[in-house]
């Protein structure tokens, strides 16, 4: 594993625009960390933003030890099951229309 040093976010996400993220791990709005795991070519990346250390970029030389680091930060971090995001977002939309008050417009408002 090859790393680097990186000291702006906007490099990382310039990087990760020309990627293909295979996952992402972590949350900098609930945590202080967020890796994502990704791909350029036959290259395999952890792009770490970081509000509290140092932010890096991390090569990989094969695709074993890219996955291993994959279930390494699963277990570091944690994982937020995708399911549940979306059960929340149903039934807060559900609320929403039950209450009338971000439903459709009312078109005899002249709107």
């Amino acid at each position: 594993m090859e790393e680097i040093e990186i000291t702006s976010w906007i490099t990382l996400d310039a990087i990760k625009k020309k990627a293909k993220t295979i996952e992402t791990i972590g949350n900098l709005q609930t945590g202080h960390s967020m890796s994502v795991f990704c791909q350029i070519e036959d290259d395999n990346l952890e792009l770490v933003y970081s509000d509290s250390t140092a932010n890096y970029l991390r090569r990989f030389e094969d695709k074993d030890e890219f996955e291993s680091a994959i279930e390494q930060r699963k277990e570091e971090d944690g994982e937020a099951p995708c399911e549940d995001d979306r059960e929340f977002e149903e039934d807060f939309e559900e609320e929403e229309d039950e209450e009338g008050e971000f439903g459709a417009e009312d078109e005899s408002d002249g709107y």
